[in-house]
């Protein structure tokens, strides 16, 4: 039986994605459809599953028929009989070695996607069998990061039941929203996501928003904030969209560094008025961790991309969901041990890339502590000096941070003099 391990002192984080890229929603900007694509895998679940598979869907669609006009086709699947069990992913081994690769008391488990509800319940309540099995006296946590348009007050009570937290895609009001994050056949999301967190809501669910920041709502800081202060949101996570095409041009949904700085300066100002405490805003929480010198909870503003390793469906690992793609796997653990391919030489040396991979511009900059470069998907633009690997949203960036310095100034003194 292979024993917990001792010799590294800092546990890690291991996302795992039992149904791969595979997704009822067909959102215009997602970059989990493009990476299975260069993987020789498709996203869709129009597109992966036999037609059997869609009869099927068909036929619970048909029975459940209440849904809103604006709801997807198949928001009504069964979460306790799915087609799209993940009947590939090696489940067992997987958390047998992610809890004895850790050498924390608690460990944490990530399901994300795709859209892990496709999975199905029975697959979460194997997981949770497992994980009782394998815990050794350990605490375990789970959570999980949905599209919300499958959640109902089954899912929400399971989820009550076993304390997951979840997470929930949500880019804004409605119209925000449904500008980009629809089906494959057009239709809009919105309305069978907010029935899905009232699922949860009622249920008594800790659930947290995760949003993309795109170009229907960059131009919209105070309604974007304001939706989510007024649904009882206390954590949100928000990410910028920043695709390009196989041509290297940036695409239309994506933002742009000013249209991001701007953004960044209108939210922070509303957050820092009047909510900080009250609502946690991880891209704000961890550049001011970055100010007190203290590490982020978020891999993008770190020094180093050691903690943001995934798992796909077949059993390989990732050093980064940003860069599941050919040429960067870690290993299977099907044929290798989860410890050996997180503290292999090849994740050491992408996780080291992030600070060794720095424009001059970067190393030269003010503000270098506070973002560390971000994340190294997006340094495809050019630095001051001609230098390629600049990050694109730099200059968005260092106008938020010219912006916010004197507030964060005052905060940081503020929680290290205990004052807040």
């Amino acid at each position: 039986m292979q024993k917990t391990a001792t010799p590294f002192a800092q546990p890690f984080s291991l996302m795992a994605k039992p149904i791969g890229s595979q997704c009822n929603l067909a959102c215009t900007y997602c970059y989990y459809l493009e990476a299975a694509r260069r993987r020789g895998q498709k996203g869709n679940v129009g597109e992966i599953h036999s037609e059997q598979s869609q009869n099927s869907e068909l036929k619970t669609q048909n029975q459940t028929q209440a849904q809103s006009k604006d709801s997807q086709p198949s928001a009504n699947l069964s979460p306790l009989s799915s087609p799209h069990s993940p009947l590939k992913f090696p489940l067992e081994q997987y958390v047998q070695q992610y809890i004895q690769s850790q050498t924390a008391p608690e460990v944490t488990f990530i399901w994300h996607g795709g859209e892990p509800l496709l999975s199905g319940i029975k697959f979460y309540e194997e997981a949770l069998r497992l994980q009782r099995q394998y815990a050794e006296g350990r605490i375990i946590h789970n959570s999980i990061q949905t599209n919300g348009t499958l959640l109902n007050d089954d899912w929400a009570r399971f989820f009550a039941e076993n304390q997951f937290l979840v997470g929930i895609s949500i880019d804004g009001p409605q119209h925000l929203h449904d500008a980009y994050r629809r089906n494959k056949t057009g239709h809009p999301s919105f309305a069978s996501v907010m029935k899905g967190l009232e699922c949860l809501i009622r249920q008594g669910v800790e659930w947290n928003a995760l949003a993309t920041v795109n170009h229907a709502n960059v131009t919209h800081p105070r309604l974007f904030y304001e939706f989510f202060r007024n649904i009882g949101c206390e954590f949100l996570q928000f990410t910028p969209v920043v695709e390009r095409t196989d041509d290297g041009i940036i695409t239309p949904e994506s933002v742009k560094p000013e249209e991001w700085g701007e953004f960044l300066c209108g939210v922070f100002d509303l957050w820092a008025s009047r909510d900080i405490g009250r609502l946690f805003v991880q891209l704000f929480e961890a550049i001011l961790a970055n100010w007190l010198h203290v590490s982020p909870g978020l891999c993008a503003m770190g020094r180093n991309c050691m903690n943001g390793a995934i798992i796909e469906a077949d059993g390989t690992v990732y050093a980064c969901d940003h860069f599941a793609l050919p040429g960067y796997e870690l290993g299977n653990i099907r044929t290798s041990s989860l410890l050996d391919i997180i503290h292999s030489p090849q994740h050491l040396q992408f996780a080291r890339q992030k600070m060794e991979g720095l424009t001059q511009q970067c190393r030269e900059c003010q503000w270098c502590f506070a973002c560390h470069g971000e994340c190294p998907r997006n340094r495809f633009a050019t630095d001051c000096y001609g230098n390629s690997g600049h990050n694109y949203l730099c200059d968005g960036y260092r106008q938020f941070f010219r912006h916010a310095a004197p507030t964060l100034d005052r905060i940081a003194s503020d929680i290290a003099n205990n004052r807040l």
